[in-house]
């Protein structure tokens, strides 16, 4: 028999989190270089170099994908793991749950990174879906073991603040400390002597140990953000203006620590995380008042699809010579058109080609989940 004062409403499914995901997903997978394509078409340098990484110091919008994702998979953690708990569900099992989803983000990070092609010897490990799962592991852990929305900041400014400590007081042989630069950083220096295999850069690798560690901050972000959305006693007036604050706080923080503490994505220094942390509660803010508080939902079905598949998208687009494909069907209209305006069209034809299969798998109910 079931407990009545234990049971619990099933919950809404948050078609704005899905938005936001495929929106984010939607610039690695095609969107960004059909900006760049149509920025050499029109003149607009600006927008060319708003989808480029910057070198090192500075922010980019293009900076902003990977952690947004890392935000976007922290907002779940709630709603995953808080109806369990709410259900009895015991701590040992979602540890257990956690610690495959990173198991499996690590295998799925290496197979992305070619080592199963390429061979081992000399293959690197690190990743984006493995710096995903480290942080997704850790973020979870601290929802599952500390269940105050107190503890979890205490977590969440203990992290930023130690990785600070590390990255600007921790001596490196040869440089001293505080050398936030590719060779001098204490990331650089720990990935060289601990993480296998070969590093992406040759003094550095952006999704390295520390970096991970430090990812965890921006998911646990994530997590307050739903916290905030999946509680039943605030309206959503009230959801939007937390995150609202929550968000434009963590602006103007990174922004003044940036003054002696740079933002750096490659080292993933703590205002780093402040900032693009900040930026995600402000996104997911306007979708969740567009979509979800005001139903203007329709206009947010593309990147819904693509949300609903992120992963499989992502692993699908590395794995399979999609251009190639997109050749083969439209590239008898594509040729005739020129170089420029052919191969504007034929990204667009890729976008929809990828949209379509991902539609496809929509309707059938096929969706990669890890």
């Amino acid at each position: 028999m079931t407990n009545k004062n234990t049971r619990t409403e099933p919950q809404k499914r948050l078609h704005s989190l899905d938005a936001l995901r495929g929106f984010d997903m939607f610039w690695i997978t095609g969107g960004g270089v059909l900006a760049i394509a149509v920025s050499q078409m029109t003149g607009a340098a600006w927008l060319e170099e708003q989808m480029e990484h910057v070198p090192w110091e500075g922010f980019h919008f293009y900076d902003l994908i990977f952690p947004l994702f890392m935000f976007i998979s922290g907002v779940a953690i709630p709603f995953a793991v808080k109806s369990k708990l709410e259900k009895n569900v015991p701590k040992k099992k979602l540890f257990r749950k956690v610690f495959k989803r990173l198991v499996i983000l690590i295998l799925l990070g290496i197979l992305y990174n070619g080592t199963f092609r390429d061979g081992f010897e000399g293959g690197r490990i690190a990743s984006v879906l493995g710096q995903i799962g480290i942080a997704y592991f850790f973020a979870s852990l601290i929802v599952i073991y500390f269940e105050s929305f107190k503890s979890r900041l205490i977590w969440l400014g203990g992290i930023l603040a130690g990785i600070g400590i590390i990255q600007l007081l921790i001596p490196v042989p040869g440089f001293g400390a505080g050398v936030l630069s590719p060779e001098g950083c204490i990331n650089g220096f720990i990935d060289r002597h601990l993480l296998p295999g070969k590093l992406y850069r040759e003094t550095f690798d952006p999704e390295g140990l520390l970096c991970s560690f430090s990812a965890t901050a921006v998911t646990l972000m994530g997590t307050i953000a739903g916290n905030i959305l999946r509680k039943k006693s605030t309206t959503d007036w009230q959801k939007i203006g937390y995150m609202t604050g929550a968000g434009v706080s963590g602006i103007i923080l990174a922004l003044i620590l940036s003054t002696f503490y740079p933002i750096i994505k490659s080292c993933w220094t703590s205002t780093f995380n402040l900032l693009t942390g900040g930026i995600g509660f402000l996104l997911l803010t306007l979708f969740y008042l567009v979509i979800d508080h005001w139903g203007f939902k329709s206009w947010a079905f593309y990147f819904r699809i693509i949300g609903m598949n992120s992963i499989f998208i992502y692993l699908f687009t590395r794995i399979v010579d999609f251009r190639r494909i997109t050749e083969f069907f439209i590239g008898w209209l594509t040729k005739p058109m020129g170089e420029e305006a052919g191969g504007l069209f034929s990204l667009l034809g890729g976008l929809a080609l990828l949209w379509l299969l991902l539609y496809y798998m929509y309707k059938k109910k096929i969706f990669l989940r890890v």
